[in-house]
């Protein structure tokens, strides 16, 4: 049931490669989305290799199933990644990895399929649900959210400088009528947005990208699997991590800093910084896409690539 929407994979070779892939490892791929990353991961993978592919979206859930439902190696898990120690345990497998690899962010298919309401260029129900059969639709929350909650998402995940004014125009236009489609949305925001700051990108795009963070919980997702997918890591084991705003690569980043920088040591204690052992080291410099890759995926321009190895 592969669907019409077209996923190129963003930094696929260097993220599997980062992964450093044992023919009898165990790896999880926490965003399947429509399979890029598990593809190679599984063409690495030998017969006693084992592949976890996890994804809130039933609709990849479902290629996933296409794809792999009779491939002994692999286990498919509906839900976040942040459960994936739920779906370990549901696949009778140790919870212990040899590799997680996450990226982050919205799909194409997401994007491109105008029903999910995640585009702003594309007029559909104003849903923005990963998954749409669980939770409150975009709609929903704006329809009954306080005013101060809607600011509180719009300031903390979006950075929108016009928070104040986009958020007044949501509870007068709620009043006479409700908000239920993406483009009615986007044009509320443009509107709200002085039309002098309409810059090269569109003025929905911040608040968008606020909300559909704030329905699916991404970011408390994200520190839920980054803590856990860490302590799971086996020996050499390695967790790959591609962010596409600065909320999400921040959060990588200080959370691999915190894990592979000794704390610093009180004055006059015999004892060195150098000295400290610990259990993670990262990997390399942040890796961005190259110009190539760019140019062929305008999607992949803000990906950030980032790599953390258990070494004790």
């Amino acid at each position: 049931m592969a669907d019409d929407f077209q996923h190129v994979t963003v930094l696929l070779d260097a993220a599997v490669d980062a992964l450093s892939v044992k023919p009898d490892g165990i790896y999880i791929d926490g965003t399947f989305g429509r399979g890029g990353h598990t593809r190679k991961i599984i063409e690495q993978l030998g017969a006693e290799g084992r592949l976890l592919v996890v994804d809130k979206d039933p609709q990849a859930i479902a290629v996933a199933k296409e794809l792999y439902g009779d491939d002994p190696r692999v286990s498919i898990y509906h839900g976040s990644f942040a459960e994936f120690d739920q779906a370990l345990a549901d696949a009778g497998w140790p919870q212990e990895v040899d590799g997680v690899l996450l990226d982050l962010g919205v799909s194409s298919p997401q994007i491109d399929d105008g029903t999910r309401g995640f585009s702003f260029q594309r007029d559909g129900a104003l849903d923005m649900r990963m998954n749409p059969e669980q939770g409150m639709s975009a709609a929903e929350w704006l329809a009954t959210a306080k005013d101060t909650e809607i600011m509180d998402v719009l300031w903390k995940y979006g950075d929108e400088r016009f928070a104040r004014r986009i958020v007044r125009q949501i509870i007068e236009t709620r009043e006479t009528e409700p908000l239920v489609t993406t483009m009615q949305l986007a044009k509320l925001i443009a509107g709200a947005v002085p039309r002098k700051f309409h810059g090269k990108k569109n003025p929905a795009t911040k608040s968008f990208q606020a909300i559909r963070i704030f329905i699916n919980q991404e970011l408390a997702d994200l520190e839920k699997c980054l803590e856990d997918g860490a302590k799971a890591l086996v020996m050499n084991g390695r967790m790959v991590v591609i962010s596409f705003h600065s909320l999400e690569d921040r959060m990588v980043k200080r959370y691999f800093k915190a894990q592979s920088t000794p704390k610093p040591v009180p004055r006059g204690l015999p004892i060195l910084e150098s000295d400290i052992e610990l259990p993670f080291r990262t990997i390399g410099k942040a890796i961005k896409p190259s110009t190539d890759e760019v140019s062929e995926n305008i999607r992949s321009r803000s990906s950030v690539m980032r790599i953390l190895e258990r070494k004790a």
